[in-house]
């Protein structure tokens, strides 16, 4: 079946507060994708080591395969105990996707997990079990394209008690709400930030809780080809434009004038250059058929590494960053190809030296677009993407 997925997650601090108490890790393994959300007791410094430890210490058996009683006998050993009261405590929900369609999911005392397929709210079954004195609810069930499934923190629940709502924002309700959002279209960003903000709102722009949503997209793989840079030796443009334009179902990226120039000779393509400055930072955009974009160099690159740094950070996404993502310019468009539009990054890089952009006396490894590409690959590796670099 080759199940791919996409996922993000959007957390709010609790109003005050610099560190937030919930936790949430995005994993892989050679035959599936985890999600975990842990959330700790309170808020602050000893929230955030609680969900931190959990969070961690799931992952890290998940990944090793342990078995669930082995990773929540752990946890039990392991969290600190807090001296007020005298409890060691923090809440977790786990959803396992594996590439044939099976999912996993198990869920500790943090609100249901919402599953919607087909713009429908599916129901998923209490399969009740005590682990060492905990309840757990475990279920195992299969997904197809298009499903979303969203993990939440008790943040979302009790958003508006005693000020816009007397008993919170009911599960139903945000249930509902989520339904409203779904689209095929709509990526998991979208998704969480959508109901993270609505939790933002009940709560006036105060949380009085740490608030998280993470969202799970069930969806087609979907390459993304990005080159730019022209090959050290002259007679390797045929096999890296061949290289590039290889795969189907991919989308396409050329960044760089002389990039564009080559793919546009080796491939007898007409190459149309915009004179539409719709932002006086960013260098115009340029068409050619069969490329999805193509876009300036370094200065676009490094526009397209701002932005999906703030994404990977978090905390700045919000409908200001949404805004700047949807602009026109060239930064933007191949930032938000990544981000919502791209399962797996193939970077196809010339290691010619441009004198433009640097002292021809330095080495290739040393140079602006170099740096560039190491910073994009760890950023995009960050966000939870396979990137694959091949260098001519």
């Amino acid at each position: 079946m080759g199940i791919t997925v996409d996922v993000a997650y959007k957390s709010l601090n609790k109003f005050t507060e610099i560190l937030c108490g919930d936790k949430v890790e995005i994993l892989k393994t050679d035959d599936s994708d985890i999600l975990i959300l842990a959330d700790g007791m309170g808020s602050g410094v000893k929230a955030n080591i609680l969900s931190t430890l959990t969070s961690k210490i799931l992952g890290t058996m998940f990944l090793n395969g342990a078995t669930l009683d082995e990773c929540v006998e752990t946890i039990v050993e392991t969290l600190p105990v807090c001296q007020v009261r005298q409890v060691a405590y923090s809440t977790f929900s786990i959803l396992q996707v594996f590439h044939n369609g099976e999912a996993y999911l198990v869920e500790f005392d943090n609100p249901g997990c919402i599953f919607i397929r087909d713009g429908k709210l599916m129901t998923i079954p209490e399969n009740t079990r005590v682990i060492e004195g905990k309840t757990i609810n475990e279920f195992r069930f299969q997904v197809k394209r298009g499903d979303a499934l969203i993990l939440m923190s008790d943040g979302t629940i009790h958003a508006g008690v005693g000020q816009l709502l007397n008993f919170g924002w009911l599960w139903e309700d945000i249930a509902n709400y989520a339904v409203k959002q779904y689209a095929l279209t709509v990526s998991a960003i979208r998704l969480a930030t959508s109901i993270c903000h609505a939790c933002d709102e009940l709560y006036m722009f105060r949380p009085g809780d740490d608030t998280t949503v993470a969202a799970l997209r069930v969806i087609d793989s979907k390459p993304v080809h990005l080159m730019t840079g022209p090959a050290s030796n002259p007679e390797d443009d045929k096999k890296m434009v061949s290289e590039f334009m290889s795969g189907e179902n991919t989308k396409r990226i050329v960044c760089g004038g002389t990039s564009a120039t080559i793919v546009s000779r080796e491939l007898n393509r007409k190459l149309d250059v915009s004179l539409d400055y719709v932002d006086p930072d960013i260098p115009p955009i340029a068409y050619m058929d069969g490329i999805e974009l193509v876009t300036e160099g370094v200065l676009t690159l490094n526009r397209v590494l701002h932005l999906l740094k703030r994404y990977v950070k978090n905390e700045s996404v919000g409908e200001d960053f949404f805004l700047e993502l949807d602009k026109p310019n060239g930064g933007s468009m191949v930032a938000k190809m990544i981000i919502e539009d791209c399962t797996e990054l193939h970077l196809y890089v010339g290691k010619a030296i441009n004198s433009a952009y640097q002292n021809p006396g330095l080495p290739f490894d040393l140079g602006i677009r170099q740096n560039l590409v190491e910073q994009l690959k760890k950023t995009v590796e960050e966000m939870g993407k396979t990137v694959i670099v091949t260098y001519y």
